[in-house]
């Protein structure tokens, strides 16, 4: 954790929402004049796309049927902790970025697939936001979490999570059905031994449930929308959260625990923007103050 340098970072698996909580914060940034130094997870994979699909190949042929990203063998963590430790320190560090699709490559001029060549962060950061599947982190190698001054779960149930996660690789990347439900089975493990242990350690966590029926994720023929759902957003230390204000600003909300507000699906980017602003502003103050 930093003073001078604070970091916020937003974790959650693929498909679990975590772009949408970016979004809301660079929304943030922009309006509170704040240079927020954007580091996406997806950059410290260990593999481009050719690579983790031989990564994948070796894996099966050495009998290991479980190797995915959520898992820490296809991540650069221990650079990752590297990054957030030097840029806590003196604000400094390097990253790149991963090229997602041929609209990112002709902007880099490179194939998608692959990453651009690491880069040095600029000196005059305000801060730093991290989003991706390890920003809460903890192994017998790395302790990620505790460099971050704010951390933000995103975690869907898991049947929504499944839900999204096949529309959007089926229809945007292409992917077929059986594929997606194979990438599924195969990081399960991963995910229960490295994605949700992080959420027990974050500061704050979006669950979305939604309120129709998603009992087989695998027949959906439609991703349930915001209005068809709540938001459960569970406080880890809810001193100083102004709850009675929450509920005037959030209409039709309420508490279900003493940490624990819902609100209805259609009203978590509102939700986000009352929560994270003055937390983010908390942060400039105590940098400016230093």
């Amino acid at each position: 954790m930093s003073v001078k340098h604070p970091i916020i970072a937003v974790t959650g698996s693929s498909g679990a929402g975590t772009t949408t909580v970016m979004k809301s914060f660079t929304h943030i940034f922009r309006r509170e004049r704040i240079n927020a130094q954007i580091v996406e997870g997806d950059a410290f994979h260990r593999y481009d796309r050719l690579g983790m699909r031989e990564a994948m190949k070796q894996s099966e042929r050495d009998g290991i049927q479980h190797f995915s990203h959520f898992g820490p063998e296809a991540n650069l963590l221990e650079e990752l902790e590297r990054l957030f430790c030097m840029y806590g320190e003196s604000g400094r560090g390097q990253y790149r970025r991963y090229i997602h699709d041929e609209a990112e490559a002709a902007h880099f001029s490179q194939d998608a697939g692959t990453f651009t060549p690491w880069e040095d962060i600029a000196s005059d950061t305000d801060m730093m936001f991290y989003e991706g599947l390890h920003g809460a982190a903890v192994t017998d190698k790395v302790d990620i979490a505790r460099h971050a001054d704010l951390l933000v779960g995103v975690v869907p149930i898991i049947n929504l999570e499944w839900i999204q996660k096949l529309h959007r690789d089926q229809t945007m990347r292409g992917y077929s059905h059986e594929a997606v439900v194979d990438t599924i089975l195969r990081r399960m493990p991963d995910y229960v031994n490295y994605i949700c242990p992080q959420f027990s350690r974050t500061h704050v966590n979006f669950q979305r449930v939604p309120t129709v029926d998603t009992s087989n994720p695998f027949t959906a023929r439609e991703i349930p929308q915001p209005d068809e759902s709540f938001v459960v957003i569970r406080f880890a230390k809810p001193k100083g959260i102004d709850f009675p204000y929450l509920l005037t600003m959030l209409h039709d909300s309420f508490m279900s625990r003493p940490n624990v507000i819902v609100v209805p699906g259609g009203k978590m980017g509102l939700a986000m923007q009352l929560i994270f602003t003055p937390m983010i502003l908390q942060l400039r103050d105590r940098r400016t103050r230093a």
